[in-house]
């Protein structure tokens, strides 16, 4: 498969797990995080799917399109191994949806990053939330649940905390 079939399979299937994990988690109060900006096209996405959601974006430097930037009052900046326990402290196990889209090209640096910050990131979702995310993670509380219909397996993870 090229690699612009893989790039294509996993923004197909972004957009679907977002979509579908948007619908989940409707109506249910808590806020929604974004973990790596990068040019922030899955934030607008976000933005326009959740508009009655508060999006919190952690990352380390900004430099997304200046219509996919979040306000500045919803902005974690650092390195997450920093923001996110801090983010626990402020708000607590209150996210109802996490988006991750962290990884890079190399796919075992990808799943030894994802087995290190999945610890920090699984007390922040709240009962029934969902997280999506582009590479496989390591939860002991969240369940790994089906993908919705148009998503492409290995492309994108849905986990549900209980």
């Amino acid at each position: 498969m090229s690699r612009l079939d893989l790039f294509i399979d996993r923004m197909v299937s972004q957009r679907a797990c977002l979509d579908h994990a948007a619908k989940i988690t409707a109506g249910q109060p808590g806020p929604v995080f974004e973990l790596g900006l990068g040019n922030g096209r899955t934030f607008h996405h976000m933005r326009e799917i959740m508009p009655e959601r508060d999006i919190y974006v952690f990352e380390r430097e900004i430099a997304s399109n200046p219509d996919s930037t979040p306000a500045e009052d919803r902005v974690l900046l650092g390195d997450v191994y920093e923001t996110l326990p801090k983010a626990l402290k402020r708000f607590g196990a209150t996210a109802r949806l996490i988006h991750a889209d962290l990884g890079g090209h190399n796919l075992a640096k990808n799943d030894a990053f994802a087995r290190a910050i999945s610890p920090y990131i699984e007390p922040l979702l709240d009962r029934g939330g969902i997280m999506v995310s582009s590479d496989r993670m390591y939860f002991d509380h969240l369940q790994e649940i089906p993908l919705p219909p148009g998503a492409v397996e290995g492309r994108c993870f849905l986990y549900q905390r209980g």
